[in-house]
């Protein structure tokens, strides 16, 4: 029998890998709010693989209880995540895929463009999206991971937050406010550099961006979640002391 695969967190894109895991014959072992991880890792220690699949405001109190026996065979999968979210809790080099794929309750897998993974068991989760179809590529060094991992922030944040303004799909976002689209994703920019530390190439993760808006014109700008990740983004900023000026016209046109 293959290793068991611990998957923290089966919401739709937990159980998406979890049926993808179980197709390649790994036993899928789940772990839910009211388990004790300490307490499982005890009868699990050694698994192929731990995907903490849970959302982003769960991913940090989470890696922060994530068991010794555990952290280094851990894979991410969060929006919004960059590599000081996993150094802070002490992980060093995890497997990590930027989630190009949708997946909601009662609804087929979505793709919106391949999905790429990186770390010592990107191979065993490409396994699983070939069972599923679901199309994604091998990243090899840091800076890669790096920039597709700014890519996917660029997307989420500029399309939630400018269809704040906006609303609309991300196809007439881009064509019918194209100005709005560039200040909002120069105010991401300036978080997204405060974040990694790193100086970015604003023009290429722009365009990479449009990729993925062209890859599923219809999607929509504005999702639950759109409020929130305004607020953090303001939080970082007040934090940094950016001025973000786009972001913060949109959030006083709102209160």
């Amino acid at each position: 029998m293959k290793q068991p695969i611990v998957i923290i967190g089966i919401g739709e894109i937990g159980s998406v890998f979890a049926q993808g895991l179980l197709r390649i014959g790994h036993p899928v072992y789940p772990i839910t709010r009211s388990m004790d991880m300490s307490v499982e890792a005890a009868q699990i220690p050694e698994p192929a693989l731990v995907i903490v699949a849970v959302g982003e405001t769960d991913l940090h109190p989470t890696l922060a209880q994530l068991p010794d026996a555990w952290k280094t065979r851990v894979a991410l999968l969060q929006n919004e995540l960059l590599p000081p979210d996993w150094e802070r809790h002490g992980l060093t080099d995890p497997t990590v895929i930027s989630v190009w794929f949708e997946k909601k309750r009662g609804q087929a897998v979505k793709i919106v463009v391949p999905s790429p993974l990186y770390g010592h068991n990107a191979t065993l989760l490409a396994s699983c999206l070939n069972a599923l179809d679901i199309p994604h590529y091998l990243m090899h060094d840091h800076a890669e991971l790096l920039f597709e991992l700014v890519r996917k922030n660029y997307y989420i944040l500029v399309s939630n937050i400018a269809g704040l303004r906006v609303g609309g799909t991300v196809s007439t976002l881009w064509a019918q406010h194209p100005a709005l689209v560039e200040a909002v994703a120069r105010d991401v920019h300036a978080l997204q550099e405060y974040l990694t530390g790193k100086t970015l190439d604003h023009a290429e993760l722009l365009q990479a961006m449009l990729v993925a808006f062209a890859g599923d014109p219809e999607h929509q700008c504005m999702g639950r979640s759109a409020p929130a990740r305004l607020q953090r983004a303001l939080e970082i900023a007040d934090t940094a002391g950016l001025a973000v000026p786009t972001l913060r016209d949109i959030a006083a046109s709102r209160s």
